[in-house]
């Protein structure tokens, strides 16, 4: 019934998507890290559990889908039992990619996650100590070359990613194990959020901006385009970030940021204004 979707035309066949880590060994970490401000429920394999159920509520009222938004309504307790019929082997980790169509129904794609410090699920005590948890960090955070203008697939992710898909393809990123992420920006010049990742950046008006050890790290607002995101939502509800808008033009070569999502945490990353060649 088309009375379920609202506009773009592409909700008739779009879906809102999650992405999040499950991992046994998660509790145990999160009860290692008790002053990192995890949020309930602790003994979940699921990573960052709360947020995601939130974040696809959000967007299943904006799109003005009533039978999605009565799934994502029920309990915490509801949502989990959905989402442990799709668990395989539940000693082993895993990268999950929940979707709900307008109907309310769940699928999830389901696929090995590869082996990652769960240190980094956690709000990063420093640039320097998360550095040293992966040999691949510090990844390079590259600048997109053309403009995406927000709109509800923008605020909200859903499996229309053509945009995202493109500006990786722009700078010649191959592959989801690449060490590099691309930097989207408004046509206001904005920065919006990585491809697959949430960007945090230095306090411009700061007094410590460049001091490494006094960071304060500033992430877009959603005014500027960019999608709600389950990370996002644990760094600023535990105080590692504040909003403010950030204009590409301020960006500085060499500069340290971090970025995140729901299956890798946190990733420290240095701005690489170098378009790289594909």
């Amino acid at each position: 019934m088309t009375s379920n979707k609202t506009s773009p035309d592409e909700a008739t066949e779009v879906r809102i998507i999650s992405s999040l880590r499950f991992d046994p060994d998660l509790p145990s970490a999160v009860a290692q890290y008790p002053s990192q401000g995890y949020p309930e429920p602790h003994d979940s394999p699921y990573y960052l559990l709360r947020y995601h159920r939130e974040r696809l509520l959000k967007a299943a009222v904006e799109f003005r889908w009533p039978d999605a938004i009565e799934f994502l309504q029920k309990d915490l307790a509801h949502f989990t039992q959905a989402l442990d019929s799709f668990i395989p082997d539940r000693t082993k980790a895993w990268r999950l990619r929940l979707v709900i169509n307008h109907q309310g129904r769940l699928c999830v794609d389901v696929h090995p996650a590869a082996i990652w410090p769960l240190q980094c699920m956690f709000i990063p005590a420093s640039f320097g100590t998360h550095i040293s948890l992966s040999q691949t960090f510090p990844w390079r955070l590259v600048v997109d070359t053309e403009r995406t203008k927000p709109s509800l697939l923008t605020a909200h992710k859903t499996t229309s990613r053509d945009h995202y898909n493109a500006a990786r393809e722009r700078v010649g990123i191959s592959s989801p194990a690449d060490p590099v992420e691309v930097l989207l920006v408004n046509t206001q010049g904005e920065a919006m959020e990585g491809s697959i990742t949430t960007v945090y950046f230095q306090e411009r008006s700061s007094s410590d901006y460049g001091n490494k050890s006094n960071a304060q790290w500033i992430t877009p607002p959603l005014s500027s385009g960019g999608m709600i995101s389950a990370s996002r939502s644990y760094a600023l509800d535990q105080g590692f970030c504040t909003e403010q808008v950030i204009r590409v033009g301020e960006l500085v070569h060499g500069e340290q940021c971090f970025l995140s999502n729901a299956v890798r945490g946190f990733i420290p990353a240095i701005v690489n204004l170098d378009v790289i060649k594909s």
